[in-house]
């Protein structure tokens, strides 16, 4: 990945994080098995992420291209609005889930994951020119949102087992499921990618994708094994083994943030998100 293209793809990897870490929190929330502490600190975490995704949105320059992978930067002045309107909702959401004010906290939440879900639409559209498609782009975004949100706050979530073993165990099952069948996703959407036609254009690599070494890295150590860390956790929570779930997820959360940034390095020298 250039130096160029670097700010760009952090950017990608925090809206990911803040939307993606929102709607796991949130479903959580709804499903109202979780501890209390726990949707709290999920909340506050969002409302930081968001913070940071959008300053950083607010500062970078996109132009028409980043070391040859063409954008469209007319689509960033409604990206940043949204990301905008996910840092300003994200606020009564943290301090509505802080005071327990449940169905008011949902509903902030709920208008919050909008902005957030059209703030990536519009940031597929920034990214889509060279791709096989928008939908494939958002798509794109959208699982890896959730992989980064169901790893990020799985972790997390974890660590109240470690203090409250007697919790029951279905929060971490459900989110450590989450992140098993959208890592699946993550992998169809990549052979999709693979498969169907995209654009060419000038890069700084010219070596194609599949004889790319960090394109088998990011294959391997930020999607297959920490899929199998992810099965592993799931079923380390199943037999209430939850200090060996929060380790196996720690170590997942760690591959799949690094996976994501070489990821999005990949995509602006290839064409293909994922």
């Amino acid at each position: 990945m250039s130096a160029e293209a670097l700010p760009f793809a952090l950017l990608i990897v925090l809206v990911e994080f803040a939307i993606g870490s929102l709607w796991v929190v949130l479903f959580s929330q709804i499903r109202g098995q979780a501890t209390p502490s726990f949707i709290k600190f999920g909340a506050a975490t969002v409302f930081v992420m968001a913070g940071f995704a959008f300053w950083v949105a607010a500062t970078i320059n996109v132009g028409d291209e980043i070391d040859g992978y063409p954008l469209d930067p007319s689509y960033m002045p409604e990206a940043r609005l949204a990301l905008a309107l996910l840092f300003g909702l994200s606020l009564p959401y943290s301090l509505l889930t802080l005071i327990e004010a449940r169905r008011l906290g949902i509903a902030a939440g709920v208008l919050a994951s909008i902005a957030g879900l059209v703030a990536m639409a519009f940031f597929a559209q920034v990214l889509a020119v060279p791709t096989w498609g928008y939908v494939g782009t958002l798509l794109s975004l959208i699982v890896g949102a959730l992989v980064v949100g169901a790893v990020s706050m799985g972790m997390v979530l974890g660590h109240w087992y470690l203090v409250t073993p007697r919790l029951p165990e279905k929060p971490l099952r459900e989110m450590t499921g989450l992140l098993l069948v959208m890592m699946l996703l993550q992998a169809v959407l990549i052979i999709l990618a693979l498969a169907l036609p995209r654009d060419s254009f000038p890069s700084s690599v010219d070596t194609p994708i599949l004889e790319n070494p960090f394109f088998w890295m990011r294959v391997a150590g930020g999607l297959a094994f920490p899929m199998l860390l992810a099965y592993m956790a799931y079923d380390s929570s199943g037999v209430r083994a939850m200090q060996s779930a929060t380790g196996l997820l720690y170590i997942a959360m760690a591959l799949v943030l690094s996976g994501e940034v070489v990821a999005k390095g990949i995509m602006f020298v290839s064409a293909v998100p994922n």
